[in-house]
């Protein structure tokens, strides 16, 4: 088979880096790629922007190549149709259709829908006028999240501890347009508490296949201090979900999610990411994700011993009932390194050295995210996020110490990463 893979970061990576373990596949593409992709696919130079609905050029790339199964690793083309446009050149493509993918791309949308189908999930109200969300969190004076509406890179959930914090997230999504059209609307929320989790399925629209669960670390320092990234590292399994909270995510949330899409006509294929806040009332929902997560594919996929072409391919046919994943005991870390002042403004450009002096024995895989190949050949950083070092081992422990060893070893100038990645899983295991 020929697979082509739609992204450039560490999830499009690690996605590659899986897929190339398939017997079934013959040749990858990825399309931008990078250069860690480079080393396992063909990355030819063909343009295209993920903020439009003009998907032609990469569907007419994909028919004259004899692309077999095209894999979408992002949410901005998901969410602006690309399923559509290869659905109408008849070619397989893995991913919700734009239909679907407005469970992720509007918040309003998705948190309606969890109100519709009684799926456990934050107070909300929606706005489009700041004065009247001001009034709102004014007369409500408690702790809340404020949401844009639309897509932001993982970065449009603003907390408002308190009532003059959440006026100025406010602001900034409704008046200052800090998130550009992703904010022509605001979702608040009460501030939920608990810890969060993340519960990641196949499904093609009726069966369901659940993948490894697993967790994030959203803030940019330690402790969970700092502005939200979009993940700055990640590990697989996540303790805190238990056989029993398992079952109850299944049937409470995750199971009525992909029934009220199919009632509301909008049946969803692919992968659902929900995002999980674990409270003392049960587990409710954060988000829903139209896509596997990033930093989260990075260690979900290593524990995941099956071939996923055949799964990809049955969550497009309907046949998903008839394919059984795998997995491994043994449990993923994944440490991000980011640039100096990432999320905020950061210098790219900057040499990477110590990627070929990794340890032998025990070495951690290196999933690219934000990097590029300078003019004289030389690997230098080129995003915030650049680059996930991801081990594995029997237990977290002993998978977080190989991850940091090999993070010891490579370095940038202004490298940034935070050192208790996996620490809520080290403290549930104690």
């Amino acid at each position: 088979m020929k697979i082509l893979v739609i992204g450039q970061g560490g999830r499009e990576h690690a996605l590659v880096w899986k897929i190339a373990q398939s017997p079934l596949v013959e040749q990858i593409y990825c399309l931008p790629g990078n250069p860690g992709i480079a080393k396992l696919a063909n990355c030819p130079s063909v343009a295209f922007r993920s903020d439009t609905s003009d998907f032609s050029q990469l569907a007419e790339f994909a028919q004259g190549e004899g692309i077999d199964l095209t894999v979408i690793g992002p949410e901005d083309p998901l969410a602006n149709g690309i399923v559509d446009v290869f659905e109408s050149y008849e070619l397989p493509v893995f991913g919700p259709n734009k239909r679907a993918a407005i469970i992720e791309a509007s918040k309003d949308f998705a948190k309606g829908l969890m109100s519709k189908y009684n799926i456990p999930t934050a107070k909300y109200q929606t706005f489009e006028q700041a004065d009247e969300a001001i009034a709102y969190v004014e007369d409500l004076a408690q702790p809340v999240f404020v949401k844009a509406d639309g897509l932001a890179a993982g970065k449009g959930a603003i907390p408002g501890i308190t009532t003059l914090e959440a006026i100025k997230a406010i602001q900034r999504v409704l008046v200052d347009r800090d998130f550009g059209s992703a904010g022509q609307k605001v979702v608040i929320e009460e501030l939920m508490e608990g810890e969060e989790a993340s519960f990641t399925v196949l499904t093609d629209g009726s069966d369901i296949v659940v993948l490894p669960t697993s967790q994030d670390h959203k803030r940019a320092l330690d402790n969970d201090q700092g502005q939200n990234t979009g993940g700055m590292g990640a590990y697989s399994p996540a303790p805190v979900i238990t056989p029993e909270l398992h079952q109850q995510v299944m049937e409470s949330i995750v199971r009525p999610t992909i029934d009220g899409m199919k009632v509301e006509g909008r049946p969803y294929k692919g992968v659902l990411y929900v995002g999980l806040m674990i409270t003392d009332q049960g587990p409710k929902v954060v988000e829903y994700n139209c896509r596997f997560g990033d930093p989260e594919t990075q260690v979900l996929l290593p524990r995941i011993k099956s071939d996923l072409i055949p799964a990809f391919t049955a969550c497009i046919n309907g046949t998903l009932a008839q394919v059984e994943i795998e997995l491994s005991s043994e449990a993923a870390v994944c440490v991000v390194m980011a640039s100096g002042g990432y999320p905020q403004r950061y210098q790219t450009g900057r040499p990477i050295v110590g990627l070929e002096s990794l340890p032998p024995t025990e070495q951690p895989t290196v999933f690219h995210a934000g990097t590029a190949t300078s003019q004289n050949g030389d690997l230098i950083t080129n995003g915030g996020r650049v680059l996930g070092i991801t081990a594995l081992g029997h237990d977290i422990q002993t998978a977080v110490e190989c991850a940091y060893r090999g993070v010891s070893n490579i370095n940038f100038d202004q490298a940034h990463y935070r050192t208790d990645i996996a620490h809520r899983a080290i403290e549930h295991v104690k």
